[in-house]
């Protein structure tokens, strides 16, 4: 806890589809850096900005969340968003996540290459003023975060003073899935019990 007895919490959000190490680095990159308590996966319903692709349901995707941080304590996984159905829009999460937990500082982990489109983003400069934004730097984009030029300037100052200094990796859900459909391994890729999960349920094929 901090001085003021107030709990950190990351808040990891995404489709997961489906979930793979990348997310579990940066959860833990997150968690150590900047001394969390915990991190909790949020599951999406549906993403407002971009279609959800391959055959998944929500409910695959949240198992597979599940099995990936199984025996970690430090992770946890949270289906409010799948619960409360139709488009997900992070601004309603964190507003229901601040009424269940009003003691607790929320830390909303984010990819840089999402800073450029927050404009698209519901109530953003609200949702921004609710938490703290962590920026995880991607693989081919500045080290300092490119904020949306649309944003007013104090948002943009919020969005940039928190950078995570961690392992950027570079894998991504739809490689995955582009692997799966083409028949090569995804071995390493994501942890084991996700893979077997995914042939078992013949998932992306």
């Amino acid at each position: 806890m901090t001085r003021r007895g107030r709990i950190r919490i990351g808040i990891l959000g995404g489709t997961f589809n489906p979930i793979h190490v990348g997310h579990l680095i940066i959860a833990q990159d997150a968690l150590e850096q900047l001394r969390l308590q915990r991190v909790i996966f949020v599951p999406s319903a549906t993403p407002p900005h971009k279609p959800l692709d391959g055959n998944a349901t929500a409910a695959q995707r949240l198992a597979m969340v599940k099995l990936a941080i199984r025996g970690d304590k430090r992770f946890g996984v949270d289906d409010l968003e799948i619960r409360r159905g139709g488009k997900s829009y992070t601004v309603d999460t964190l507003a229901q996540l601040r009424q269940r937990m009003p003691n607790t500082e929320f830390h909303f982990i984010i990819g840089s290459d999402s800073l450029r489109e927050l404009h698209q983003w519901k109530d953003v400069e609200q949702l921004v003023r609710s938490c703290t934004f962590v920026t995880v730097p991607r693989p081919g984009f500045e080290p300092k975060p490119v904020v949306d030029p649309k944003l007013s300037a104090a948002t943009r100052r919020r969005l940039q003073q928190q950078v995570l200094r961690g392992h950027a990796c570079d894998i991504a859900s739809r490689e995955i899935r582009s692997l799966i459909a083409q028949g090569k391994s995804i071995r390493y890729l994501v942890p084991n019990a996700v893979a077997r999960y995914i042939e078992t349920h013949r998932l992306y094929r």
